[in-house]
């Protein structure tokens, strides 16, 4: 990183400090519309300082990194500095890449280190405290997507995140319920209380001041990359290792890497679909489903009949098992990409599905499962003027991840690493079994389901698109593809949509409330089908070019949150 130096910094800090902070307003519960840009995300003031990067001439990837870093103030829950994720983008002259900053194990991790002596699964271990830790990934992936793509000074990017957690924000209701959900595991992992443990729990409305996050990001901001993987915040991180048990070093910090990958992209018709490759499984996995589903007539069969449902169901049981045989970290795993994404491969694995009766999913394939990731994610998507488009999808996989803050840094930690296959061949804390390519190896990233997409028509920017939810992710990307591209709905339709969601094991179709009435119901389980229903699935973001050359930006207001798209 070309370091600017400190009085700049002062300079900007001193700017932006005398400058109003972006102030978010009320979220609008219908799209957004604008001719120069549009930042849809999870939160108010990310969404706001995202708008404001752009109104200062940023492009989209100046956006990102605002937005990110804002959400490690604003999100913590999902989107702080402790974690990791991916990037799809395409530049305004249409070149598309992605960006892969998941966490990695630390050098002490070995395939075995959630078992105990008679190779059992300890419970727990894997989802709840320092072992669970892989090495952050963001703060490096921030840096090389300002290094090949900003084009505004860095600090102007990072200081308001550090004035607002110096200064303070407002706790939204939903942050409120997750912190108040998690105050017993707060005071089981941390060797002092946190400021986020609060006698008589949190409020909306309460004012949260994180001082020594605000110093973290401030070393950040004048030292780059090294000032989180070395130096003071690595010594803290190190230091909460030691004191917890866990295995992160100082040599593992300095090592980690952020990787540039090519994305895996796939034609639908008159649409060319670009999503994440491993160590990310949902882009091969999108790809099988939009190519699987090429092969039906899925526009006859209508949009949420029984019919549909049990097709989509069939074609992703497929998918998800060879999720789990196939895919892994490929610096590591030798992932058959060609036969994966292979038409006649595909074809050929769905030629068995029958409409009048489901699959069982042990005639299928036997063997490995994959294993089923957190639902708390959070997604954002960036446009610019120019045509930038950025997807970002992040996590520190459940709700606050390890549950573990960085004593003195004022962030938590990840618990990433319970998205390894914690014992291949061995059944995990849900009754699953892990595949080979997704073992714990030193250094290997964890197999995800983060699925941040760009769609093209024609060669030009057509829609950005992800969401959160774990190993529904996938699944809920497919679904809004289809809405949009199959069965005619506008974005807004697509993404409130009720959702579906289907895997190899366990064998049951999960549905959204009110996705379909008891006839409908009835209809899947007479096929064969065991059904379970949930409130919700998924929280997917969303930008569409128009025919124009302008932006609709679609946030999704029907599940909780606090989502909200604003354009210029």
């Amino acid at each position: 990183m070309n370091l600017i130096r400190t009085s700049v910094f002062v300079l900007f800090a001193l700017l932006l400090a005398a400058c109003a902070s972006p102030e978010p307003q009320e979220p609008p519960r219908s799209p957004a519309f604008g001719a120069n840009g549009m930042v849809v995300s999870a939160n108010p003031e990310a969404t706001a300082v995202g708008l404001q990067i752009l109104q200062e001439g940023g492009n989209a990837f100046d956006a990102a990194i605002a937005v990110k870093y804002m959400l490690s103030v604003t999100y913590p829950i999902a989107g702080n500095i402790g974690g990791g994720g991916f990037m799809v983008y395409r530049t305004a002259a249409g070149e598309v890449g992605s960006l892969d900053f998941r966490e990695t194990a630390p050098a002490a991790a070995h395939r075995d280190m959630y078992l105990d002596e008679e190779g059992n699964l300890i419970d727990g271990l894997s989802r709840i405290g320092h072992l669970s830790a892989g090495v952050p990934g963001t703060v490096a992936g921030m840096e090389e997507a300002w290094e090949r793509f900003g084009s505004l000074p860095f600090a102007q990017l990072i200081e308001p995140a550090i004035q607002v957690a110096e200064n303070g924000h407002r706790v939204t209701a939903f942050n409120a319920e997750q912190s108040n959900r998690f105050q017993d595991e707060f005071a089981e992992v941390n060797r002092a209380p946190i400021l986020f443990m609060k006698e008589g729990g949190w409020q909306e409305g309460d004012l949260l001041v994180q001082p020594e996050l605000a110093e973290t990001l401030r070393r950040i901001r004048d030292g780059g990359a090294a000032g989180f993987y070395t130096g003071e915040t690595a010594d803290l991180i190190v230091a909460e290792m030691q004191a917890g048990g866990g295995i992160i070093t100082h040599e593992d910090l300095a090592a980690y890497r952020a990787v540039w990958r090519p994305t895996v992209s796939v034609d639908f018709g008159d649409y060319r679909i670009h999503s994440m490759p491993p160590s990310s499984s949902g882009g091969i996995a999108i790809a099988q489903l939009m190519l699987g589903s090429a092969d039906f007539d899925f526009a006859s069969l209508g949009h949420l009949t029984p019919e549909t449902i049990h097709l989509m169901a069939e074609l992703m049981r497929r998918v998800y098992a060879d999720r789990a045989t196939h895919l892994g970290d490929s610096d590591f795993f030798d992932v058959p990409f060609e036969m994966l994404l292979d038409p006649a491969y595909i074809s050929a694995r769905n030629a068995d599905i029958s409409m009048s009766a489901a699959t069982p999913s042990s005639l299928i394939k036997e063997g490995e499962v994959e294993r089923i990731e957190s639902f708390e994610t959070t997604h954002f998507s960036i446009v610019d003027g120019a045509g930038n488009a950025v997807s970002l999808t992040t996590t520190v996989n459940s709700f606050f991840g390890s549950k573990v803050m960085v004593q003195g840094a004022g962030f938590f930690l990840n618990n990433e690493m319970d998205d390894f296959a914690a014992a291949p061949g061995v059944p995990n804390q849900f009754g699953l079994v892990g595949g080979e390519a997704n073992a714990i190896e030193p250094g290997k990233r964890m197999l995800s389901s983060m699925s941040p997409t760009i769609v093209e028509r024609g060669g030009e920017l057509f829609l950005v698109l992800g969401t959160p939810g774990g190993s529904t992710i996938i699944t809920n990307v497919y679904q809004v593809l289809m809405n949009l591209l199959v069965h005619g709905l506008d974005l807004q339709q697509a993404v409130d949509a009720k959702k579906m969601h289907a895997q190899w094991l366990p064998d049951v179709i999960t549905l959204e409330e009110g996705a379909l009435d008891e006839a409908g119901q009835a209809a899947l389980e007479a096929l064969g089908h065991e059904l379970r229903i949930i409130p919700q699935i998924g929280r997917m973001q969303a930008i569409q070019r128009l025919g124009d050359g302008s932006f609709k930006g679609v946030a999704d207001y029907t599940r909780t949150g606090d989502s909200v798209a604003r354009g210029f």
